[in-house]
C-alpha cells in the first residue's frame, strides 16, 4: 500500500456521510425497550389505580355535596368522603415517581455502555459519539416526559374534589394548589421534574461510569433539588402578598385557597410574636379569663381578644390564582436545567470520554 493509496482511503473515510437520525431511533428502541416497557407498565398500573380510587372519591364527593345538610345520612356521607384514600391526599407518595424514572432509566443510559465497554464498539458504527449521545438522551427524555405529562393530567382530575371551593362544607380544609406535595404533581411541573430527573441520571451515569452508584447519586441529587425547590425557591417566584385579619388563621388565607408563608402578630407597627403560643403570658391570661360577674356577653375567639388589646395579625401568602404562572416559571427553569445537563453530557462525551 502506497502513501497515495492510504491518503485516498483516509479522504474517503472522512467524507462518508453520517447515518440518518432515524437509524439511531431504532437502535435506541432496541437497546432500551426493556426499560421503556418497565416505565410503561409501572405508569400504567399507577394510572389504573388512580382512576379506580379517583372514581370512588368523585362519587363520594358528589353524594356529600348534593345531600341536604343537617340529616344523619349527610353526616355519614361527609365522613365517608373525609376518610377516603389518605394515601394520596398529601401527594408525597407520588413524589418518588420522577426520581425512580431518573434513577432506573436515566442513570443506566450511558453508565451501562461505559461500565461494560461497549461504547468503544458503538462509537465506531458511523453515527458519531456526540450524535449517538444526543439522539439517545433526547429521544428517551421526550418519551418519559410525555408519559409523566399524561399521568399529571390524571392526577389533576383526581385532586379536583380537594381543590373545589365548596369542599369546606365537608369539614375538609380547602387544599392550596400551591402546597408542597401537590403543586409539582399537576400542570407542566410533573413532566418537567421527570425530565430533569432523567437528565440528572444520565449525567451522573456518564461521570461515575457505574450503574449502581449512578442510581444512588441520582436519587440523592433529585431529592436535594426537590426539597430546595419546594421549601425555598417556589415561594419566592413572585413577591408574596400581605394581608391582616382579626379572625385568626382561617381567614388569613387570602382569596381562594392561598399558600400561607408566614404570620406575625404586630402592635404599634412592631413585630411582637409569631403565634399565640409565643404571646405574653399576661395577654393569654387576659384573653382566657371569662367575663367578670358571670355575665352573658358573647364569647370571643383568642384572635379577636388579641385584636381588642391592639394586636394585628399580618399574613404573607401566595394567592391560588398564581398557580399557572408558578407552573410555567418552575417548568421553564427545570426545562432549562434539563437542557443544560444533557448538553453537558454530550459535550463530555465529545471532548473528554476516551
Amino acid at each position: 500500500m502506497t502513501t497515495l493509496t492510504l491518503a485516498a482511503r483516509q479522504e474517503e473515510h472522512t467524507t462518508l456521510r453520517p447515518l440518518p437520525w432515524r437509524r439511531m431511533a431504532w437502535v435506541t428502541w432496541r437497546q432500551h425497550r426493556i426499560a421503556l416497557g418497565g416505565v410503561a407498565a409501572f405508569l400504567g398500573v399507577l394510572a389504573v389505580w388512580i382512576r379506580i380510587v379517583g372514581l370512588q372519591l368523585h362519587h363520594a364527593y358528589t353524594a356529600a355535596t348534593t345531600c341536604h345538610t343537617g340529616s344523619a345520612t349527610c353526616a355519614d356521607l361527609v365522613t365517608t368522603f373525609n376518610n377516603m384514600n389518605h394515601v394520596l391526599i398529601g401527594g408525597y407518595v407520588l413524589q418518588i415517581v420522577p426520581a425512580l424514572i431518573g434513577a432506573f432509566v436515566g442513570a443506566p443510559v450511558l453508565a451501562r455502555e461505559l461500565e461494560t465497554g461497549t461504547f468503544r464498539y458503538a462509537w465506531t458504527q458511523g453515527f458519531g459519539r456526540w450524535r449517538w449521545t444526543l439522539a439517545k438522551l433526547v429521544a428517551l427524555g421526550l418519551v418519559v416526559a410525555t408519559a409523566a405529562g399524561a399521568i399529571s393530567v390524571l392526577l389533576s382530575w383526581y385532586y379536583q374534589p380537594y381543590l373545589a371551593t365548596g369542599n369546606q362544607s365537608l369539614s375538609l380544609s380547602e387544599a392550596s394548589p400551591l402546597a408542597p406535595g401537590l403543586f409539582d404533581l399537576r400542570g407542566v411541573s410533573f413532566a418537567a421534574w421527570t425530565l430533569v430527573a432523567f437528565a440528572i441520571g444520565a449525567l451522573a451515569g456518564l461521570l461515575i461510569r457505574r450503574v449502581v452508584p449512578a442510581i444512588v447519586t441520582t436519587l440523592a441529587a433529585y431529592t436535594g433539588l426537590s426539597l430546595a425547590a419546594g421549601n425555598f425557591l417556589r415561594q419566592h417566584y413572585l413577591a408574596p402578598l400581605v394581608t391582616s385579619t382579626l379572625n385568626g388563621a382561617g381567614s388569613a388565607n387570602g382569596p381562594g385557597s392561598a399558600l400561607v408563608l408566614s404570620q406575625w402578630w404586630t402592635k404599634g407597627g412592631r413585630f411582637q410574636f409569631h403565634s399565640w403560643m409565643d404571646a405574653p403570658p399576661t395577654l393569654i391570661k387576659a384573653c382566657a379569663t371569662p367575663p367578670a360577674g358571670g355575665g352573658k356577653s358573647a364569647p370571643v375567639s383568642l384572635y379577636q381578644c388579641f385584636a381588642q388589646h391592639g394586636y394585628t395579625q399580618l399574613t404573607w401568602y401566595q394567592p391560588a390564582n398564581r398557580f399557572w404562572l408558578f407552573q410555567w416559571i418552575e417548568g421553564g427553569w427545570l426545562l432549562a436545567l434539563s437542557i443544560l445537563l444533557i448538553a453537558a453530557a454530550v459535550w463530555l462525551v465529545h471532548r473528554r470520554v476516551a
